[in-house]
């Protein structure tokens, strides 16, 4: 196996790793080209066999990749609006710059922000080499 191939294998096990699936469509928000981890997005768009979609995609949504910092605003209010564009059966990852990084969110406030908007916390894992992923979950029935 070269070293392409493994690497292809590894980046798409990653977004497997994090529940992607084929045909999945995504929601990206708060992407930077300065922060953002290309490799995962690479990945997600590997599994999923399409692009990321942002917020002028106008359908409900199968997932919401959302990249957070602590200076980006209310976490609360990004996630509420995150649920407008999620379909039933859909996840939110919330991806944050890791402990000792610039813009790192303290996991209290991510609690605190996910059980106002309603979800839940159902994993947290390394996204990548600077990000942290914290997977929310809707209320069943919303």
């Amino acid at each position: 196996m070269s070293a392409t191939a493994g690497q292809a294998q590894s980046e798409h096990s990653l977004a497997e790793r994090l529940g992607f699936k084929p045909d999945q469509v995504v929601l990206e928000i708060g992407y930077d080209e300065e922060d953002a981890d290309e490799g995962l997005r690479e990945s997600i768009e590997s599994v999923t066999g399409g692009e990321l979609v942002d917020e002028d995609f106008e359908e409900v949504v199968d997932a919401v990749l959302l990249w957070w910092r602590e200076d980006d605003g209310e976490l609360f209010d990004a996630l509420s609006d995150t649920l407008v564009s999620l379909a039933d059966g859909g996840v939110v990852w919330l991806l944050t710059p890791k402990a000792g990084r610039e813009g790192h969110v303290e996991p209290s406030d991510i609690d605190e922000a996910a059980s106002s908007a309603g979800m839940t916390q159902s994993k947290s894992v390394s996204a990548a080499a600077e990000w942290s992923g914290t997977k929310l979950v809707p209320p069943k029935g919303r």
